[in-house]
């Protein structure tokens, strides 16, 4: 199986992104490129997405990546057709993890509690999303539930920002942390690529900052 989680490890901070219009997807992954972000999550929230992987894919060269908001199987498949290299979803669908264990396609679902984390290590995961991060108790949840679980790597999403994902970067059960604020919906609505590549500058001189 292709090891995306350690591509996610090394980009550290995955730009979240909703496309509206395919056209723009392949400018938009060559300013998150351009800017020190390669791994880019492609969420199933629109009807461009499958197009957008597709055109990244096809056209933007270092670009990984990964479908989000993924919620059924049908998504999965399509997803993985159009050259995503893993699947992230909101929530632990075990008929979703199955396929894609059978299908040899890295999955990261989502999860909150101890009893998702027991869920998912059951199906051999180990690598998994914490959603909605901030909403759910934020850093101070993720310790509170990896202490039981050492075997477990999170990937923080929803309500990080700039300022508050460095906090999260320092803490050694977080393998990456997904931002929305990178390239938003309005940025890329609006051509305003520059910005988009500007902001992931800012963002991986974060990661390399924390990091190292």
């Amino acid at each position: 199986m292709y090891d995306v989680n350690k591509e996610l490890e090394k980009a550290g901070i995955i730009p979240v992104v909703a496309i509206n219009d395919a056209d723009k997807a392949v400018p938009m992954a060559k300013a998150l490129v351009s800017g020190g972000l390669p791994v880019i999550e492609v969420t199933f929230r629109t009807e461009a997405a499958e197009q957008a992987i597709k055109n990244i894919t096809a056209e933007v060269e270092g670009a990984i990546v990964i479908a989000g908001t993924v919620l059924t199987v049908e998504q999965a498949e399509r997803a993985v057709n159009a050259g995503a290299r893993g699947i992230v979803a909101p929530g632990l669908n075990p008929k979703t993890a199955l396929w894609c264990k059978e299908h040899d396609v890295p999955f990261c679902p989502g999860v909150q509690t101890p009893s998702e984390i027991e869920q998912a290590l059951d199906l051999g995961i180990t690598y998994v999303k914490f959603f909605p991060a901030e909403p759910a108790g934020g850093l101070k949840m993720i310790k509170a539930v990896a202490a039981p679980y050492t075997m477990m790597h999170f990937m923080p999403t929803g309500g990080l920002n700039a300022e508050n994902v460095k906090e999260y970067l320092k803490y050694d059960k977080i393998f990456a942390c997904g931002g929305s604020w990178i390239a938003k919906g309005s940025l890329i609505d609006n051509n305003e690529f520059d910005k988009i590549e500007e902001l992931a500058k800012e963002a991986s001189a974060i990661v390399k900052e924390i990091r190292g």
